[in-house]
C-alpha cells in the first residue's frame, strides 16, 4: 500500500468520507487511490474556491469535516477566500495539498511555492508529511484538528514522492491511529463571570442583553435562551453573521444585530451589559469617518457565559436552572403565518415575504444577498422551520459553493441559495457541480446589474458623489450578464422572473422538482 492509499484509508477510518476536489499532476497518486478505494465520495469543483466553500457548507450542516484536494500552492491560494469564510465560521476542514516530490523542490520548477506560507493565514494547523511511514499518523492528526471545538482548518501537504512510496505495515498503522481518534468534546467549565451574570439578570434584566453566536444559535440553545428571557425579561439577540441559525415557526425568535453602523448603535444603546454565549463583542464591519468601531454603548460591560470552545447548551441549561426557568414556556416563540399571495414588482420587502410564504419545512437557506437581502431576517422570521447560513468572513462568492456542501450534507432537505449577481460571478462554476451531482438546490440570483452594496458604501465612507469612472467600476451592465443562459450552459434549468407572482410560482415549482434550478430575479 502506498502513501496515498494509506492516507485515503486513514481518512475513511476516521469518519471522513467526502472529498471536494480540484486535483493536478502532483495529486495523481491520491486520485488513483480515491478511485481504487471504496468509501469516499469525490465531488469535482471547477475552481478551488468552489471546493473550499463547499467544504465549509458541508461542515456547517454535517457537524463533521470533509476533505479538499488542492493542487500545490497556487491551487490552495485560489481557495483561500472561502477558507477565510470557513475559518471565521469555525468550520472544520481537512485540506490535502499536493506538492512536488521533495527531491524536485530544489530545482525551483514553475509551480514551486511556499505552501506553508500560503496556508498559514487561513489554517489552524499546517504540516508536511516527511515520509510515507508518517502518513497515517499525520492524516489522523489532521482530522483531529478539524474536529476540534471549535472546528479547525487543517492543511496537510502531501509531497508526490510520499504519495507514491510504499508504506511498511500500513494497515496496522491505520488501525492504531484510527482507534486513537475521537472527536474533541466540548469543554464544560463554570464561566468566571457566573456570579455577575446571575446578579445582572436578577437585578437589572432590562439593561442586559444575551448575545448568541456560533452553536448557541441551534434550536436547543435558543429555546433555553427563550426560557431565560421569559424568567427575567432580558433581551436576546444574535450576531449579524451566523454560521448556522435554526429559526422559523415553532422556534424562539432571535433577531440578528443590524449590519449598518447607525442601526447597530441604536439597537445596542439601551444595554449596560452584554452576556456573550459563543459570540464576540459587536463591532462595525468597516471603519467609517466620524463613527465608532465598537457598536456598544460607552462603558458597556461584557460577561462571558460560554466561548466557542465550550458547550453552550450546558452553559445555558445551568443558567436556566439557577434562575428557576426550566419549566417556563420560552419567550418569543414564533407562530407560522398563513401564506399570502403577493403581487406587484420585485421589491426587497415583497421578495422577503414571498420567500417566507413559500419556504418548505426544514429547508436550508444560504444567504449572500448583501443588498436585496439586508432585511430578510425580519421578513422571514415566521417562515416554516429552517436553517439560515451566512458568510461569516465577508469574502464574496460564498453562497453558491456553500449550497453545494450543505446539499451534500443533507440530501433529504431543500437548499435555497440567495445570491447577488455580483457575488455570484465569483463562483458561478458551482452550478456545474450542482448539476453533475443532481443536488436539490434552488438558486435565486438577484439581478440589479451593479455592485449595489458598494454604491451605498461609497456614500457611507464619505468618499463623495460618484462620477462616471466610479459608477462604471460599480456597474455590471456593459455587457449585461444573462444568468439564465449561464445556468443552462452548466446544466441547470433556469427561468427569469420580474414580479412577485412569477417568483412565487418559480419557487414552488423548483421546490417540487428534484435537482437544481436557478431563478433569475430581475430587479
Amino acid at each position: 500500500m502506498n502513501g496515498a492509499e494509506t492516507l485515503v484509508h486513514t481518512l475513511i477510518a476516521n469518519q471522513l468520507d467526502v472529498c471536494f476536489t480540484n486535483p493536478g499532476t502532483s495529486e495523481m497518486h491520491f486520485v488513483a487511490a480515491l478511485d481504487k478505494i471504496e468509501g469516499m465520495r469525490c465531488v469535482l469543483g471547477l475552481h478551488e474556491t468552489v471546493v473550499t466553500g463547499a467544504a465549509d457548507g458541508y461542515y456547517r450542516m454535517a457537524d463533521r469535516p470533509a476533505a479538499t484536494l488542492l493542487h500545490l500552492g497556487p491551487g490552495l491560494a485560489n481557495g483561500l477566500a472561502n477558507l477565510h469564510n470557513a475559518k471565521k465560521a469555525r468550520s472544520g476542514i481537512v485540506n490535502i495539498v499536493g506538492d512536488h516530490a521533495i527531491s524536485h523542490l530544489e530545482l525551483d520548477a514553475p509551480l514551486t511555492s511556499d505552501i506553508h506560507g500560503v496556508a498559514a493565514p487561513m489554517s489552524d494547523w499546517v504540516h508536511t508529511t516527511a515520509s510515507a511511514d508518517a502518513i497515517a499518523a499525520d492524516g489522523t492528526q489532521a482530522v483531529r484538528r478539524a474536529n476540534a471545538r471549535p472546528g479547525g482548518i487543517a492543511t496537510l501537504v502531501l509531497p508526490a514522492n510520499v504519495a507514491w512510496s510504499e508504506v511498511a505495515d500500513a494497515q496496522n498503522q491505520i488501525n492504531v491511529h484510527a482507534m486513537s481518534h475521537k472527536p474533541a468534546p466540548a469543554r464544560m467549565t463554570e464561566p468566571q463571570d457566573w456570579a455577575r451574570i446571575i446578579e445582572a439578570l436578577r437585578q437589572e434584566p432590562q439593561s442586559t442583553l444575551i448575545l448568541l453566536g456560533d452553536r448557541a444559535l441551534r434550536e436547543k440553545c435558543t429555546t433555553l435562551a427563550g426560557k431565560i428571557a421569559a424568567a427575567t425579561q432580558c433581551a436576546v439577540r444574535a450576531e449579524f453573521y451566523t454560521a448556522r441559525m435554526e429559526r422559523g415557526a415553532g422556534r424562539v425568535r432571535v433577531p440578528r444585530l443590524p449590519y449598518a453602523v447607525d442601526l447597530g448603535l441604536a439597537a445596542l444603546a439601551p444595554f449596560k451589559r452584554i452576556i456573550l454565549v459563543g459570540a464576540k463583542p459587536p463591532v462595525a464591519f468597516f471603519a467609517y469617518p466620524g463613527k465608532p468601531g465598537r457598536l456598544t454603548a460607552p462603558g458597556c460591560e461584557f460577561l462571558t457565559l460560554s466561548t466557542p470552545e465550550d458547550c453552550p447548551e450546558q452553559a445555558l441549561s445551568a443558567l436556566c436552572e439557577a434562575l428557576n426557568a426550566q419549566r417556563l414556556a420560552p419567550a418569543n416563540l414564533v407562530e407560522q403565518e398563513e401564506p399570502v399571495a403577493l403581487s406587484g414588482p420585485l421589491t426587497p420587502e415583497g421578495i422577503g415575504k414571498t420567500l417566507a410564504s413559500t419556504l418548505p419545512a426544514h429547508a436550508i437557506v444560504v444567504e449572500e444577498a448583501m443588498t436585496t437581502g439586508r432585511g430578510f431576517d425580519a421578513l422571514t422570521a415566521h417562515a416554516a422551520p429552517h436553517d439560515w447560513l451566512t458568510s461569516c468572513g465577508g469574502s464574496i462568492g460564498f453562497a453558491l459553493p456553500a449550497a453545494v456542501g450543505a446539499a451534500m450534507a443533507a440530501p433529504e432537505r431543500r437548499v435555497l441559495a440567495l445570491e447577488g449577481d455580483g457575488s455570484g460571478m465569483y463562483t458561478l462554476q458551482s452550478l456545474w457541480t450542482m448539476a453533475r451531482e443532481n443536488l436539490n438546490v434552488t438558486v435565486v440570483i438577484f439581478v440589479n446589474r451593479a455592485y449595489s452594496i458598494l454604491r451605498g458604501e461609497l456614500a457611507a465612507v464619505g468618499a463623495g458623489t460618484p462620477g462616471k469612472r466610479a459608477t462604471d467600476m460599480l456597474s455590471l451592465d456593459r455587457p449585461i450578464i444573462d444568468w439564465s443562459d449561464l445556468a443552462k450552459g452548466m446544466g441547470v434549468s433556469a427561468v427569469k422572473v420580474d414580479n412577485l407572482e412569477s417568483l412565487a410560482l418559480a419557487l414552488s415549482r423548483s421546490y417540487n422538482t428534484a435537482g437544481p434550478s436557478l431563478i433569475e430575479a430581475i430587479l
